[in-house]
């Protein structure tokens, strides 16, 4: 027989401490907000072992428990934290403790106070303060602060910059529950606006950046002219910060001086993007972008697409262009506009080469509110069903977009508006035309959640003067696919005159969608989509009309719904079969 021994040591890991929060009373989120707050829960999840660390937390739980309970209206509560039995504001910060087997928290919020008097003065006449404080209302601090800023902003809106609580008195009726309120604003003098002082680091020089801003010295100061600022140098995307701060203390003549601080954005920026429908193959998008190009805040920026890949009847497209952009160019809210576009269409009514160029002004009324106009022209060489043709043309375009939408990329209510008008002087086999087109979607949230959106959209189009054959076909209007009627193939209708099939000279489109919400990320859709193309430029006259109904889902990734839909035809002889569509962003 023979015998081994030996000695073996198992060393045990220090286990975290076991914490039990108690809670009597209070709203059935209360548990949650105050473990939430509590550096005990953070310390065990972090599996903080030391005695004199989990004392330590325990002590400034007292102070961030009362900060959440006065939060949500309770003014009267009792907290106890009990670290292995002794109430943790009775440890001494000496006292040696090694370890923390248990940790009891326990809460009685008491009663949930309501406001009883609520008074704030003075007031400027079209100040309203929130309902959330007044008489009887839930009483919280987050009220208070909200009502408070309230007044505040309602004076700086006059132009009392420096505007300030001077005041206030916050008194707890325990015997009845309330609290009073009694707050005193001090307006301070009325403002104007002194020196805008640059102290930026970047590559475009003091004065074009001064010159992008356009601080009004000596206008009245407004919250809003100091948001515009601030918004003009953001939408030239040549900074990555913008801080624009008001000076602590007015100058004597009561004017407040302003200090500009901007930090350059990255020089180049690129993005792609993809489509694919079943019948009409894969779409590729890229851009390339280069902000600040000659110091001027300036942008150049190339695009490229290829559509139809992989069709089953039309040919690929391609497309390339460019577009130079200068903000701040003869007022701080125009910018210039240079663009050129080189295009290759091959689709089943027609073939199309084009080289077109454009020189504009837009102006940015507001960040939803933008009008621009352009000098443009346009050459193209046509096969279609009419012979070979020539086209050119000069004109000048007009577009009007206002957007009311609370959410661009996943808007919930509201609405956006574009219209274009393009009359131009046509040369070759083109005549001299009105191009006409319109675009109107509004967006209808159901449920305090807004788990249940209707969205609606309405296209027109109209293109006066010419004849079919005496318009480029690319003007022309076609309904089916993507943007026009799901459950249709892509550009399927059409009209045919004289035996001839081509494109029509006016549109109507109708769609509608009821977006449903499933989790925080996924969204189901039902939608409808009607087209109508027309034989001349009135809606009235000869035409067609199809449509296509379908179900989708909508994957929402933060920057923009990932989306998939699947439509059939519902009328109309133009296409029969699924139709599949995936892509970024909502349909309209």
């Amino acid at each position: 027989m023979v015998a081994t021994a030996g000695l073996g040591i198992t060393l045990e890991p220090l286990n975290a401490f076991e914490i039990d929060f108690r809670t009597h009373g209070g709203d059935e989120t209360l548990p949650d907000r105050l473990s939430g707050a509590s550096l005990l829960t953070t310390a065990k999840e972090d599996g903080t072992t030391g005695g004199q660390d989990v004392v330590a937390a325990a002590q400034s739980d007292y102070k961030r428990m009362i900060s959440v309970l006065y939060g949500q209206g309770y003014f009267s509560p009792k907290i106890s934290i009990r670290v292995n039995g002794q109430e943790a504001a009775d440890i001494s910060p000496f006292a040696n403790i090694a370890t923390v087997s248990d940790v009891v928290v326990d809460v009685t919020p008491g009663p949930r106070f309501l406001f009883g008097r609520t008074e704030m003065a003075p007031l400027t006449p079209e100040t309203e303060l929130t309902e959330d404080f007044a008489p009887k209302a839930p009483a919280n601090l987050n009220a208070i602060e909200s009502a408070a800023r309230e007044g505040i902003d309602g004076w700086r809106t006059e132009g009392h910059a420096k505007a300030r609580v001077s005041d206030q008195s916050i008194t707890a009726d325990h015997r009845n529950s309330e609290l009073d309120v009694d707050i005193t604003l001090e307006p301070g003098p009325k403002l104007r606006f002194g020196k805008l002082t640059y102290r930026g680091d970047s590559k475009v020089p003091e004065a074009r950046v001064l010159e992008i801003a356009d601080l009004p010295e000596g206008a009245p100061f407004s919250p809003e002219t100091v948001s515009q600022v601030s918004a003009r140098l953001r939408r030239t995307e040549t900074f990555r910060s913008i801080d624009l701060r008001e000076a602590d203390t007015p100058n004597a003549d009561d004017t407040l001086d302003m200090e500009l601080t901007v930090v350059d954005n990255a020089p180049r920026r690129f993005g792609f993007g993809a489509e694919l429908e079943s019948r009409d193959g894969l779409s590729l998008t890229a851009f390339w972008l280069h902000r600040n190009l000659r110091n001027q805040a300036d942008s150049l920026r190339f695009d490229a697409a290829i559509e139809n890949l992989g069709a089953q009847s039309s040919g690929v497209n391609y497309r390339v262009g460019t577009l130079y952009t200068r903000p701040a160019t003869l007022r701080s809210n125009v910018s210039l506009t240079l663009g050129a576009e080189l295009k290759q269409e091959d689709e089943d009514l027609y073939f199309l080469r084009q080289l077109g160029a454009s020189v504009g002004l837009k102006r940015i009324h507001s960040d939803r509110f933008e009008t621009s106009l352009a000098l443009t022209g346009f050459f193209s060489d046509v096969d279609d069903n009419f012979g070979e043709r020539h086209f050119k043309a000069i004109g000048v375009s007009s577009t009007t977009k206002l957007d009311r939408r609370d959410n661009i990329s996943n808007p919930t209510r509201g609405y956006y508006v574009e219209a274009t008008a393009f009359p131009y002087a046509g040369g070759g086999d083109a005549e001299s035309t009105l191009y006409l087109e319109g675009d109107l979607r509004a967006y209808r949230g159901f449920g305090s959640d807004n788990g249940v959106i209707a969205a609606g959209r309405l296209q027109l189009g109209s293109i006066i003067g010419p004849s079919l054959s005496e318009t480029p076909p690319d003007l022309l209007f076609y309904s089916g696919g993507g943007g026009t009627v799901r459950g249709q193939p892509y550009q399927s209708n059409f009209v045919t005159v004289d035996g001839i099939e081509s494109g029509g000279l006016s549109f109507l489109g109708l769609s509608g969608e009821l977006r449903v919400k499933i989790t925080d990320t996924i969204s189901t859709v039902a939608f409808y989509d009607a087209g109508f193309v027309g034989e001349s430029a009135a809606l009235t006259s000869g035409g067609s009309w199809h449509a296509g109904a379908g179900l989708g889902v909508r994957y929402n990734t933060g920057f923009g719904p990932l989306r998939l839909d699947l439509g059939l035809p519902v009328s109309g002889g133009t296409g029969d079969g699924v139709q599949l569509y995936i892509g970024i962003g909502h349909t309209y």
